[in-house]
């Protein structure tokens, strides 16, 4: 899972940097974006977009970023996006997976009342004394 998630995130660093900056195989979980990448505001606004469309808006690149201090965010390197990535795709498929024994939970509310009664107050009351 981790390999294939560092595989993805080089190719997108590759296609913002481009090829001629940067070769897919001088990128590991140890490169740093900032001391081995380089990687300049502009080009985490585009890696940020670019991991957005491929996972979703649960991967928020400027919102992992958000919750670091200056020193983490210039030490950050691939491998703890890559682990970032792989601990929200993990929930994700988790919820997914949990979904159907979580979605009864809300229905009973609804489900217990007959339909029409309790948008209506004086109903819903009148049901409440009866």
């Amino acid at each position: 899972m981790a390999s294939d998630v560092l595989a993805e995130i080089t190719g997108m660093l590759v296609e913002i940097v481009g090829d001629e900056y940067l070769l897919a195989d001088e990128v590991t979980m140890k490169t740093t974006f900032n001391e081995d990448l380089a990687l300049e505001s502009v080009e985490f606004v585009a890696l940020a977009e670019a991991l957005h469309h491929r996972y979703g808006a649960e991967v928020d690149l400027m919102g992992f970023l958000a919750e670091k201090d200056m020193e983490a965010i210039l030490a950050m390197s691939v491998g703890e996006l890559v682990t970032h990535i792989g601990r929200i795709t993990h929930r994700s498929l988790a919820r997914t997976a949990s979904a159907p024994p979580s979605d009864p939970a809300p229905s009973p509310g609804p489900a217990s009342s007959s339909g029409p009664a309790p948008s209506s107050g004086p109903a819903s009351s009148s049901v409440a004394a009866g």
